[in-house]
């Protein structure tokens, strides 16, 4: 199947999605996957199909397959992010932080990772390094002016959460 082929039926896929037929969306993209195991925009796609309808077991090696297969920085930030994440919601905590981890390490400044990276370092029982990460997220990111007036505040704590005067 020619790449413009399998483009059209990764469309059609979506369509099926966005009108509430997930499962025959899925059914395309795992057709897709069996057809074309090296490609790894099909691969994604088959993960995301998966993780959409719950079934995050399924979605793992689809995940993993593309990552290992390779493509370009957005596709590789959603895949490394989408692996992390389901990982971390099948309670496969330490694989999810590992995952995450090497995502921040690619993309240092996605929140979105940053947010994941933190949710798996509290389920690793890294409490405290979960929410000093999620610190200096809120400080880097908020647009709220009161927070802001506790900004310098806010980095001390977020350097040690634990430190007193």
């Amino acid at each position: 199947m020619s790449e413009q082929i399998v483009a059209s039926r990764i469309a059609e896929a979506e369509t099926l999605r966005v009108q509430g037929r997930s499962d025959e969306s899925l059914a395309i993209l795992v057709e897709l996957s069996g057809d074309h195991p090296d490609d790894a925009v099909v691969a994604l796609e088959c993960a995301w199909a998966h993780d959409r309808l719950g079934l995050e077991e399924a979605a793992v090696p689809h995940y993993q397959r593309a990552i290992r297969l390779g493509m370009n920085d957005e596709r590789l930030r959603g895949a490394s992010l989408g692996l992390g994440s389901t990982l971390r919601a099948l309670g496969r905590y330490e694989e999810s932080l590992e995952t995450l981890g090497q995502a921040l390490t690619t993309f240092p400044d996605d929140n979105s990772i940053r947010v994941f990276h933190a949710m798996a370092l509290y389920n690793n029982g890294l409490a405290k390094a979960a929410c000093e990460q999620l610190l200096r997220l809120l400080i880097d990111t908020t647009g709220d002016e009161k927070i802001r007036g506790y900004g310098p505040a806010l980095e001390t704590y977020a350097e040690d959460l634990d430190a007193t005067w």
